[in-house]
């Protein structure tokens, strides 16, 4: 009585990733209701600067409280809660794209009039499948990738995906020949490739993109003529600013304005990841293709952000003396934590790929595993989430090529259950006889 799409398996919710978090939600950990239960590190989100968020909120409740009056002199609830249509706020959009710019150190600039709002960077990711490709058609995504993508961009839309695959001994960076090897795979599956799906910062190595990797990729998408969407919704997570290129910024460097790939690249970005704040649904699609503009925010009425939450969001961007403190605090205890996970998994063997970004680390488990192989890896994940009680996600759910490595997050706890799940690992590592560090690639490795 149900149809095909609600009954169908393609959802890609099957996933140990998913599993995981099925488990935690079933014992999770609490300090004192719960002391033993699963710590959740599975979960990319940003707690470390709520504090600052809420000093704004109460110094400003008139951004909360809807006190300040409109230029009418009328009060701005009656004006908030009435019908707004899909194209958003033109206050929010002024000062989103500033933020966008100012994260992105003033290097690039933004047009409001080339940016669709959407309820979340999941709703502009499918978006952007709707209007690039038809169903069975194909987006070639580097590996290891984040394993929401195989619902995100496929459940409804029909695109399919295919791996490029990246690895371990060169930092898991794009290549020439893994692009050329995704794309010959796509056509013998007799699929048509019609663009590349990047994430920079990537999730889930929080690595970012160099201008090497950059000339490779949009080379190849103009040889082939491909779009290419660029994810970069952690990219106000970056430690030091000064390393991270936007795609925009890597196609001028090329001088390439003038060129096709203008009009082919579409830039993902979101508040959830820096801000911290992923249930407010705050997403948007970014293109110079004036046609996708249009079909998107004709789109994005299935999934608008609510006029109060724009409101709200256009007075703390707008007040620029806060911003500016808030993304260099940010960034410094993104950096901190890290460190102090990285550091810590060290002293008993534990390597993590180097990065410089992001709300989690790429680490390096292979020595713990049985056997070279993927069983091995998800026999170790079972341990870890049901005997250790740490909710980690497994590198075969992301799609990595080698078995053994896992992602596990840092900044959605305090500092003193990040430090119990440390203890944790180590006690696990000891009991099993292993506390030899992994030495190989050691150069890629903080």
């Amino acid at each position: 009585m149900l149809s095909r799409k609600a009954t169908c398996k393609s959802h890609g919710q099957d996933s140990s990733y998913f599993l995981g978090w099925q488990e935690y939600e079933k014992n999770p950990h609490d300090d004192v209701l719960n002391p033993s239960g699963i710590i959740q590190m599975g979960l990319a989100e940003n707690q470390l600067s709520f504090d600052l968020l809420e000093s704004w909120l109460a110094k400003n409740p008139e951004a909360t409280m809807f006190a300040k009056n409109n230029v009418n002199g009328g009060s701005i609830f009656r004006e908030l809660a009435l019908f707004q249509d899909y194209h958003g706020l033109q206050i929010f959009k002024n000062e989103l794209v500033e933020y966008m710019s100012e994260i992105r150190q003033n290097k690039v600039r933004f047009d409001p009039k080339k940016l669709v709002l959407t309820a979340g960077s999941t709703s502009a990711n499918e978006t952007l499948m709707f209007c690039l490709a038809e169903p069975g058609e194909a987006f070639l995504i580097p590996t290891p990738y984040y394993p929401g993508f195989d619902r995100d961009l496929k459940w409804r839309t029909g695109v399919e995906i295919v791996p490029i695959h990246c690895s371990s001994s060169n930092g898991f960076r794009i290549t020439n020949s893994a692009i050329e090897n995704a794309y010959e795979e796509a056509l013998n599956l007799n699929l048509k490739v019609k663009g590349i799906f990047i994430t920079n910062p990537s999730n889930p190595l929080g690595t970012t993109m160099n201008q090497k990797e950059f000339n490779i990729l949009i080379r190849f998408a103009m040889l082939k003529k491909l779009h290419i969407v660029s994810d970069e919704i952690y990219a106000g997570t970056v430690f030091h600013p000064k390393k991270f290129i936007s795609i925009i910024q890597a196609i001028k460097t090329l001088k390439l304005e003038n060129s096709d790939i203008w009009t082919r690249f579409h830039i993902v970005s979101s508040l959830s990841k820096d801000l911290g704040l992923p249930g407010f649904r705050i997403g948007l699609i970014y293109s110079n293709d004036e046609t996708l503009i249009a079909a998107a925010t004709k789109m994005s009425s299935f999934g608008l952000i609510s006029s109060q939450t724009q409101y709200l969001l256009s007075k703390l961007l707008g007040d620029k003396k806060f911003t500016k403190i808030y993304v260099r605090e940010n960034r410094k205890r993104l950096e901190k934590r890290q460190k102090m996970l990285v550091l810590g998994l060290k002293e008993f063997g534990i390597q993590c790929l180097k990065s410089n970004a992001g709300l989690f680390c790429w680490i390096d488990m292979r020595n713990l595993l049985d056997s070279d192989t993927f069983e091995a890896e998800l026999k170790l994940w079972k341990k870890i989430l049901y005997e250790v009680g740490l909710n980690i996600c497994p590198g075969s759910s992301c799609h990595c090529s080698q078995p053994g490595w896992f992602r596990v997050c840092f900044a959605n706890m305090s500092e003193e259950t990040l430090n119990l799940s440390i203890h944790r690992m180590r006690a696990f590592v000891y009991s099993i006889g292993h506390n030899q560090a992994y030495t190989s690639n050691v150069n890629l490795m903080n």
